[in-house]
């Protein structure tokens, strides 16, 4: 029997493999050693990176006289699994290489990009010269420095104006103190979208000469912006090269809001929005907001400073719903924010500091509206003195033994209102620590309300009670007032004179010289605060307040101020009632 050697392979099929030829035993192929050790060589070529297979199949053929193909090589790569193994890690390796490679190539090309955009802008006569923040940040740091010495024409103040003009919400107030920057940035926030032919925004003020001042500043600033723009005098309307809008508006009257009716805007801005004395102008303008861009995001923007006829509604939209700078959603559900803005926020106008001692020389109120960007207070306010930081106090814990005092003006379409007070004994200082103000309850049912409130107290609440909640008004039935005795309320008739009422309380808003005024009020009395804060004094008679202003908690607190409410306290009057009780008609003997 002939022995086969262990190098020789069974003959499978008619072809005969790379490497091998027939050999003299019949159904056996012979190895070709130089032609294996090409394969081997190239073989581990491929895997490791130095060849491809196209490549390594033509060496192998060159250099054995014999030829294969990719196709052969692939096999025989597959058929040997360390072989295969380590193609496959070496494949997977080179593709992360390539993504990486061309990641960064990528990034390069971006900055490229970006740079050339950034350039073009700022050097060329292209149609938009606006460099955003965002694509500044993606040039290299040198044309960063380079264009900083370029002519920019605008470039937002960092704090506030940055903020305000990179707000995503839809209604933004940026308010405050005189001198923040206020209107330039109005004139800029609507060219965030001059690029978009869909685009068409409305800047608005109260009267046309105040409106005059910003059609100035956007000639300064729109052409060299936008290259192109064109403004018509007539229509007061920028035409943009894209095909964008931007128009100026004013609204003297409220029906002014009307001339609008039926148009759409993307963006709609009230430069100094506390000049309208209603919401009515700017809730209707609201519903004109609309887009059919969908790239493009519809904005509400104003600005003002504290004070002016609409300062109350102005507050209790933007202001008092929640902390400034934070993001909140009203009521008609848009998302709002309060931006406040300061003197010092402006460095143009803050650097030598005569703008700011222009603002020091105005009276006091208009001092804390427009210097300090104070909203507390109101112009034309009856009580100036009122300072939040020392009238209003957190609610503490009453001590029993004070005596405590209530006040009470009746009204049924308006509101009703009671307040509660206590006399702190140590000295004399009235503490307002509860109120209730609500329209539409009869003597029975603030009867009710006022008895369940006072479950909290220690004992019932003896006070006053205004005199026309005892007037009949031609009819039999039982008073306001007789209801109110009835339910047990201790109420008698409260002094009303106005003038002497005011002046009382001029006196207890007066700090004395413990630092400590002779009226507190707990924060959890808001409309008691609000109307102290900005009831405003009667344009007829100086010495009261105006009469037409919600003043429905002012006359409780003055009722009150005025029955003269004692400092002692009960345990002291009960001893006093059984001294005088006990008191011996003869001294000598005791009885």
């Amino acid at each position: 029997m002939t022995q086969i050697p262990k190098d020789y392979l069974p003959k499978k099929s008619h072809t005969v493999p790379f490497g091998y030829e027939l050999s003299d035993i019949e159904g056996y192929l012979k190895p070709i050693p130089k032609e294996l050790e090409a394969l081997k060589k190239y073989l581990k070529g491929v895997t490791e990176q130095k060849y491809s297979l196209r490549e390594a199949a033509k060496l192998i053929t060159q250099e054995s006289g014999r030829s294969v193909s990719h196709v052969t090589l692939k096999n025989y790569l597959d058929s040997d699994p360390s072989l295969a193994e380590q193609h496959k890690k070496k494949i997977a390796a080179k593709k992360r290489r390539l993504a990486r490679q061309k990641k960064a190539l990528y990034k390069k090309e971006r900055a490229v990009k970006a740079q050339e955009q950034v350039m073009k802008k700022a050097t060329e006569q292209t149609t938009s010269h606006v460099v955003t923040e965002t694509e500044l940040a993606e040039v290299p740091v040198d044309v960063q420095a380079q264009l900083k010495d370029a002519k920019v024409v605008f470039s937002a103040n960092e704090g506030p104006q940055t903020d305000f003009l990179a707000a995503d919400e839809k209604d933004v107030l940026y308010g405050g103190a005189a001198g923040g920057g206020k209107s330039y940035a109005m004139i800029v926030d609507p060219l965030r979208y001059a690029h978009k032919k869909a685009h068409r925004a409305l800047i608005l003020r109260r009267s046309m000469p105040e409106l005059r001042e910003m059609i100035d500043k956007s000639r300064e600033l729109y052409p060299q912006a936008f290259p192109g723009a064109k403004f018509r005098e007539v229509e007061k309307l920028w035409n943009f090269p894209s095909g964008a809008k931007i128009e100026f508006g004013f609204l003297e009257r409220d029906a002014d809001v009307y001339r609008y009716q039926g148009q759409a805007y993307s963006w709609i801005g009230f430069d100094e929005i506390t000049h309208l004395p209603t919401e009515f102008s700017w809730n209707y303008l609201a519903s004109r907001l609309r887009t059919t861009d969908p790239e493009i995001k519809t904005y509400l923007r104003c600005t003002a400073n504290p004070g002016g006829a609409g300062a109350n509604w102005v507050k209790k939209r933007y202001i008092e719903p929640n902390e400034s700078n934070k993001s909140f959603i009203g009521d008609d559900g848009l998302t709002r924010k309060f931006i406040p803005a300061k003197l010092q926020d402006n460095p143009y106008l803050a650097k030598d500091g005569v703008y700011e001692q222009m603002l020091k020389s105005l009276p006091p109120i208009q001092r804390r509206q427009l210097l300090e960007g104070n909203w507390e207070v109101a112009e034309g306010a009856a009580f100036v003195e009122f300072d939040n930081t020392k009238h209003i106090v957190t609610p503490f814990q009453l001590p029993v033994h004070w005596e405590r005092t209530k006040a009470v003006d009746y009204g049924y379409a308006a509101e009703s209102c009671c307040l509660w007070g206590a006399i702190d004994i140590n000295d004399g200082t009235l503490i307002i620590y509860r109120e209730l103000y609500q329209k539409g309850l009869t003597g029975e049912e603030l009867g009710t309300i006022i008895g369940n409130m006072e479950l909290e107290d220690p004992f019932s609440v003896s006070g006053v009670l205004d005199t026309a909640a005892w007037a009949r008004t031609g009819t039999t039935g039982p008073t306001v007032g007789e209801a109110l005795i009835k339910a047990g309320h201790k109420l008698r008739r409260a002094d009303k004179n106005r003038v002497q009422g005011k002046i009382q309380i001029h006196e207890f808003l007066k700090v004395r010289e413990n630092g400590r005024p002779k009226l507190q009020i707990f924060n959890t009395c808001p409309n008691l605060i609000r109307e102290l804060q900005s009831i405003p004094l009667s344009k007829t008679n100086p010495e009261d307040v105006d009469t037409h202003a919600s003043d429905h908690a002012y006359d409780a607190l003055r009722y009150m101020i005025m029955s003269r409410p004692r400092v002692d306290s009960p345990l002291e009057r009960i001893r006093g009632l059984k001294k005088e009780m006990h008191q011996p008609s003869d001294s000598t003997f005791g009885y």
